[in-house]
């Protein structure tokens, strides 16, 4: 199985569609038996679905993200985990453990947020304070 985390300093980035790395994990009998970081290479929301699928990736598990994502996602085959923070390496043990939650109903809302306001404007690891994620 391989594993795409939504990845920035060690931990899960918190919006999908602005990610600019994933750590990929190979897994084999409940164990990851390599790892690596790979660059988006500026890709983002829709174009990354394509980017996993072709990196032969089968689970993500990322912070926040949007329906058209999870969409696409879904059209992949990629089975989706959102709704992780903290470790990226903890949440594939986790998810290897069977005791990651798969939480669907964590999504990018910013398209919910007052005019004016673009989750996209507040760059890396801000905290807008509203239900963005990231």
């Amino acid at each position: 199985m391989k594993i795409a985390v939504t990845y920035e300093n060690g931990n899960v980035f918190q919006h999908f569609g602005h990610t600019r790395q994933f750590k990929l994990y190979q897994a084999e009998n409940g164990g990851v038996t390599a790892s690596q970081v790979v660059d988006t290479q500026g890709q983002g929301h829709g174009a990354l679905a394509g980017f996993l699928q072709a990196q032969g990736v089968n689970v993500l598990i990322c912070g926040g993200i949007g329906g058209g994502a999870r969409q696409a996602l879904a059209q992949a085959g990629i089975v989706l985990y959102a709704g992780a923070q903290g470790s990226a390496d903890q949440a594939v043990e986790s998810l290897l453990k069977g005791t990651l939650p798969m939480n669907t109903d964590v999504t990018c809302a910013h398209h919910d947020h007052e005019e004016g306001h673009d989750c996209g404007s507040h760059g890396e690891g801000h905290s807008c304070g509203h239900n963005c994620q990231g």
